[in-house]
Protein backbone atom coordinates (compact mmCIF):
# COMPACT_ATOMS: atom_id res chain seq x y z
CA UNK A 1 0.00 0.00 0.00
CA UNK A 2 2.87 2.44 0.61
CA UNK A 3 4.57 1.86 -2.71
CA UNK A 4 1.18 2.42 -4.35
CA UNK A 5 0.93 5.86 -2.08
CA UNK A 6 4.59 6.43 -3.41
CA UNK A 7 3.93 5.72 -6.99
CA UNK A 8 1.12 8.14 -6.43
CA UNK A 9 2.80 10.95 -5.31
CA UNK A 10 5.57 10.75 -7.78
CA UNK A 11 2.69 11.06 -10.47
CA UNK A 12 1.33 13.59 -9.33
CA UNK A 13 5.02 15.50 -8.56
CA UNK A 14 5.53 14.80 -12.54
CA UNK A 15 2.52 16.11 -13.39
CA UNK A 16 2.66 19.29 -11.43
CA UNK A 17 6.46 19.49 -13.09
CA UNK A 18 4.71 19.08 -16.49
CA UNK A 19 1.69 21.89 -15.19
CA UNK A 20 4.51 24.21 -14.25
CA UNK A 21 6.88 24.24 -17.45
CA UNK A 22 3.47 24.81 -19.71
CA UNK A 23 2.85 27.77 -17.48
CA UNK A 24 6.02 29.26 -17.88
CA UNK A 25 6.59 28.25 -21.36
CA UNK A 26 2.57 29.99 -22.62
CA UNK A 27 3.80 33.07 -20.83
CA UNK A 28 7.03 33.56 -22.35
CA UNK A 29 5.75 33.23 -25.82
CA UNK A 30 5.04 35.66 -28.29
CA UNK A 31 2.60 35.51 -31.03
CA UNK A 32 3.73 34.72 -34.13
CA UNK A 33 1.62 37.70 -36.01
CA UNK A 34 3.24 39.71 -33.40
CA UNK A 35 6.53 39.48 -35.72
CA UNK A 36 4.96 39.37 -38.92
CA UNK A 37 5.61 42.93 -41.12
CA UNK A 38 3.11 42.03 -44.08
CA UNK A 39 1.53 45.58 -45.04
CA UNK A 40 -1.85 44.74 -45.70
CA UNK A 41 -3.99 47.19 -47.81
CA UNK A 42 -6.28 44.95 -48.86
CA UNK A 43 -9.71 46.42 -50.70
CA UNK A 44 -8.19 50.25 -49.32
CA UNK A 45 -8.87 53.49 -50.62
CA UNK A 46 -5.32 54.75 -51.17
CA UNK A 47 -6.01 57.47 -53.89
CA UNK A 48 -3.42 59.95 -54.33
CA UNK A 49 -1.93 58.29 -51.73
CA UNK A 50 2.47 59.20 -51.37
CA UNK A 51 4.14 55.97 -51.20
CA UNK A 52 7.38 57.18 -52.53
CA UNK A 53 10.84 55.65 -51.73
CA UNK A 54 9.22 53.36 -49.87
CA UNK A 55 10.31 49.14 -49.24
CA UNK A 56 6.66 47.74 -49.76
CA UNK A 57 8.44 44.34 -50.23
CA UNK A 58 5.66 41.62 -50.64
CA UNK A 59 2.75 43.93 -49.23
CA UNK A 60 -0.65 42.98 -50.36
CA UNK A 61 -2.99 45.60 -52.45
CA UNK A 62 -5.36 43.25 -53.44
CA UNK A 63 -8.97 45.26 -54.96
CA UNK A 64 -7.62 48.74 -53.84
CA UNK A 65 -7.93 52.03 -54.75
CA UNK A 66 -4.67 53.55 -55.89
CA UNK A 67 -5.77 55.88 -58.71
CA UNK A 68 -3.13 58.56 -59.41
CA UNK A 69 -1.13 56.89 -56.34
CA UNK A 70 2.61 57.90 -56.22
CA UNK A 71 4.85 54.27 -55.92
CA UNK A 72 7.97 56.44 -57.58
CA UNK A 73 11.44 54.55 -56.74
CA UNK A 74 9.46 52.40 -53.94
CA UNK A 75 10.14 48.80 -53.93
CA UNK A 76 7.10 46.42 -54.43
CA UNK A 77 8.90 43.37 -55.40
CA UNK A 78 6.89 40.13 -54.78
CA UNK A 79 4.06 42.05 -53.70
CA UNK A 80 0.09 41.06 -54.69
CA UNK A 81 -1.97 43.92 -56.34
CA UNK A 82 -4.38 41.76 -58.05
CA UNK A 83 -7.73 43.47 -59.18
CA UNK A 84 -6.31 46.54 -57.89
CA UNK A 85 -7.13 50.24 -59.86
CA UNK A 86 -4.29 51.86 -60.61
CA UNK A 87 -5.37 54.52 -63.15
CA UNK A 88 -2.50 57.30 -64.08
CA UNK A 89 -0.63 56.08 -61.08
CA UNK A 90 3.44 56.97 -60.50
CA UNK A 91 5.13 53.67 -60.74
CA UNK A 92 8.48 56.02 -61.97
CA UNK A 93 11.55 53.75 -61.21
CA UNK A 94 9.68 51.15 -59.09
CA UNK A 95 10.43 47.63 -58.54
CA UNK A 96 7.85 45.60 -58.92
CA UNK A 97 9.73 41.96 -59.54
CA UNK A 98 7.95 38.92 -58.94
CA UNK A 99 4.62 40.91 -58.13
CA UNK A 100 1.30 39.48 -58.86
CA UNK A 101 -0.52 42.04 -60.82
CA UNK A 102 -3.44 40.25 -62.01
CA UNK A 103 -6.83 42.03 -63.06
CA UNK A 104 -4.86 45.44 -62.40
CA UNK A 105 -5.89 48.63 -64.10
CA UNK A 106 -2.73 50.65 -65.35
CA UNK A 107 -4.76 52.51 -67.84
CA UNK A 108 -2.44 56.25 -68.28
CA UNK A 109 0.08 54.93 -65.45
CA UNK A 110 3.88 56.23 -65.95
CA UNK A 111 6.23 53.22 -65.59
CA UNK A 112 8.84 54.71 -66.68
CA UNK A 113 12.00 52.29 -65.76
CA UNK A 114 9.82 50.40 -63.68
CA UNK A 115 11.16 47.11 -62.93
CA UNK A 116 8.53 44.14 -63.87
CA UNK A 117 10.75 41.04 -63.68
CA UNK A 118 9.42 37.88 -63.53
CA UNK A 119 5.57 39.39 -62.48
CA UNK A 120 2.53 38.02 -63.52
CA UNK A 121 0.17 40.68 -64.99
CA UNK A 122 -2.69 38.40 -66.60
CA UNK A 123 -5.67 40.15 -67.58
CA UNK A 124 -3.83 43.74 -66.57
CA UNK A 125 -4.40 46.72 -68.67
CA UNK A 126 -1.90 49.10 -69.75
CA UNK A 127 -3.79 51.66 -71.93
CA UNK A 128 -1.49 54.73 -72.46
CA UNK A 129 0.38 53.69 -69.76
CA UNK A 130 4.04 55.21 -69.82
CA UNK A 131 6.32 52.04 -70.54
CA UNK A 132 9.41 53.86 -71.56
CA UNK A 133 12.75 52.01 -70.30
CA UNK A 134 10.73 49.42 -68.21
CA UNK A 135 12.16 46.35 -68.11
CA UNK A 136 9.26 43.31 -68.41
CA UNK A 137 12.05 40.39 -68.86
CA UNK A 138 9.96 37.10 -68.11
CA UNK A 139 6.93 39.18 -67.28
CA UNK A 140 3.98 37.00 -68.08
CA UNK A 141 1.61 39.51 -69.87
CA UNK A 142 -1.30 39.08 -72.29
CA UNK A 143 -0.09 38.98 -76.09
CA UNK A 144 -2.98 41.39 -77.16
CA UNK A 145 -1.09 44.04 -74.12
CA UNK A 146 2.05 43.32 -75.49
CA UNK A 147 1.09 44.09 -78.90
CA UNK A 148 -0.66 47.31 -77.78
CA UNK A 149 2.89 48.31 -75.60
CA UNK A 150 4.94 46.90 -78.26
CA UNK A 151 3.84 50.06 -80.41
CA UNK A 152 5.08 51.99 -77.86
CA UNK A 153 7.97 50.47 -76.51
CA UNK A 154 11.23 52.18 -76.21
CA UNK A 155 14.21 53.43 -73.62
CA UNK A 156 16.44 50.93 -71.59
CA UNK A 157 16.19 50.47 -68.16
CA UNK A 158 18.74 52.13 -66.33
CA UNK A 159 18.84 49.72 -63.30
CA UNK A 160 19.00 46.19 -65.81
CA UNK A 161 20.52 47.52 -69.14
CA UNK A 162 17.49 46.25 -70.84
CA UNK A 163 15.83 47.26 -73.74
CA UNK A 164 11.92 47.37 -72.82
CA UNK A 165 11.34 46.24 -76.19
CA UNK A 166 13.68 43.66 -76.29
CA UNK A 167 12.52 42.49 -72.71
CA UNK A 168 8.51 42.36 -74.23
CA UNK A 169 9.77 40.08 -77.05
CA UNK A 170 8.89 42.72 -79.60
CA UNK A 171 9.78 42.46 -82.98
Amino acid sequence: MKQVQGLLWRMLGVIGLLLLASLWVLLDAHPALAQDKTINYTFSELQGQDFSHKDLEGGVFAAANMREANFEGSNLSYGILTEGVMLKANLRGANLTGSLLDRVTLDFADLTDAILIDAIATRTRFYDATITGADFTNAVIDRYQVSLMCERAKGVNPVTGVATRDSLGCR
